[in-house]
């Protein structure tokens, strides 16, 4: 009678713990993904990171199987809504109107291209507090969103491998 009952509750506990593994794997993949680009901008002295980064990783890490997690729209999204946001910035100038307009713009064109990655809606936000170059599409945007995708993707074959070797 007592082996039956200890065996649920053992099987009840163990989605909690691979929840709990889970949940941690994410958080240590977000930390070295954002470390690594903070990293590299102190020691180039180079804007490696924007604050949509760190939603990126919320993603990238915490659910990498969502289509908003894909290459093409972490890396699209980024670049498409940096774009728009510059776009309109130059053309428009600092206005909260035509910051307005850059992130609808940017929300429908990542929609249309099927880019649709939800942090990057907040680049147009962030070029308009800053104001930076068409630079700004190198570095940070497209060199941060592939090294962010790069890293993720490099997480996750590493954790595969390790579970892989486990179950072996």
């Amino acid at each position: 009678m007592l082996s039956t009952t200890a065996a649920p509750r053992k099987e009840a506990g163990a989605p909690r713990r691979d929840r709990i593994a889970s949940i941690l794997l994410a958080g240590l993949g977000a930390f070295v993904a954002l470390a690594t680009v903070g990293a590299l901008a102190a020691t180039t002295h180079d804007a490696w990171v924007i604050g949509s980064f760190g939603a990126s990783c919320v993603l990238l890490f915490g659910f990498p199987d969502v289509p908003f997690s894909r290459a093409k729209n972490v890396i699209g999204g980024h670049l498409l809504s940096s774009a728009v946001g510059l776009l309109f910035l130059h053309l428009l100038g600092p206005g909260w109107w035509a910051m307005a307009a850059a992130g609808a713009c940017a929300a429908m064109l990542m929609m249309a291209t099927d880019t649709v990655h939800p942090p990057a809606g907040s680049n147009p936000v962030i070029i308009f507090l800053s104001q930076p170059g068409w630079d700004f599409l190198v570095l940070p945007t497209l060199a941060g969103a592939c090294l962010l995708v790069l890293l993720s993707r490099l997480y996750r074959f590493a954790i595969r491998c390790r579970a892989a070797r486990r179950a072996a």
